[in-house]
């Protein structure tokens, strides 16, 4: 029966309280501040913005982007201008958006990502930070780091040492079981656990016969590999770690974020839907209210893991 109250799209995240449970992707919503004239930032549960690392890096040699039949693959390689420029440039200009302001951090050593994540923790604007094990798209650093659950979890207890800030850590899909990674980075400190970075994937130019990419792989995203991270939440939600799971993969839709939320996320992140369409996050707020009032809940957080009973 569909219910006239409006629903409590409010949920809270590391300690964080969000107006709605939907986030920016890191990597594909620049700074934030790109999308200003396109897309009403307050309406956003938070954003996370770009990867940042100690020093600038300037990223992968191109081309760097390439369309595939149900999403796109990337070799960005973390591409940005290193912590310094972020904190004195980039940040301030978020300070007024009303919304939590996530930065996803990387690092070629243990000791970088510390020290990016002391520098952050001294910005009034950075109300969490998201620790990048993930990225497949770089020689060094990112996915290294999460692929085993005793390297992923020296990671994370660095960062934990090196800021109060909540921390949510990234993890990656290339693995044969998430559930043991999850884990350790719950133990080793991570309040939440975003759910899932890119799945490694490479396209080849037939007529060329060369790849697609200059980096020849990359982080395939959008539609095809949401079964995949929709079927890792599920996991890691059953494993009752005991923290909220964030969970992205192709989401389009409210219909493809629910699929997130009843298999036990408690937010979801919008990443290559927003080139398809700048304003899907806000498409995905408007679809989770109708969906409550349809089905008669009261708050989106009564939906989370939902499938699993």
């Amino acid at each position: 029966m569909m219910s006239s109250a409006q629903p409590d799209l409010s949920v809270t995240i590391a300690g964080l309280k969000l107006q709605n449970p939907v986030l920016t992707a890191s990597g594909t919503f620049g700074w934030g501040v790109e999308y200003a004239d396109l897309v009403d930032l307050s309406r956003l549960g938070a954003v996370v913005v770009k990867a940042t690392t100690l020093r600038p890096r300037a990223g992968n040699p191109p081309p760097r982007v390439t369309e595939t039949s149900a999403g796109m693959l990337n070799a960005i390689g973390l591409q940005n201008p290193g912590v310094e420029v972020v904190l004195r440039e980039k940040l301030p200009a978020l300070a007024e958006i009303g919304v939590p302001v996530i930065v996803n951090i990387a690092g070629e050593t243990l000791e970088e990502y510390a020290e990016v994540a002391a520098r952050l923790g001294e910005s009034p604007v950075v109300s969490a930070i998201e620790i990048n094990a993930s990225c497949p798209n770089t020689e060094r650093g990112g996915m290294q780091f999460g692929l085993e659950p005793g390297t992923l979890s020296e990671l994370v207890r660095a960062v934990r040492a090196a800021t109060a800030l909540p921390l949510i850590t990234k993890l990656s899909p290339n693995v044969s079981d998430i559930v043991p990674l999850a884990r350790a980075a719950v133990d080793a400190g991570s309040d939440a656990l975003s759910l899932v970075n890119t799945l490694l994937g490479m396209a080849i130019d037939v007529e060329r016969r060369r790849p697609k990419l200059g980096n020849i792989t990359g982080g395939l995203s959008g539609p095809a590999i949401r079964p995949v991270a929709v079927r890792m939440v599920w996991q890691v939600a059953a494993a009752d770690l005991g923290v909220p799971i964030i969970g992205m993969g192709g989401i389009m839709s409210a219909s493809d974020a629910l699929e997130f939320i009843l298999a036990g996320a408690s937010a979801v992140a919008v990443g290559t839907g927003t080139f398809v369409n700048p304003d899907t996050c806000r498409h995905v707020v408007d679809g989770l209210t109708h969906y409550c009032r349809r089905h008669g809940a009261a708050a989106v957080s009564d939906l989370v893991g939902t499938a699993h009973s």
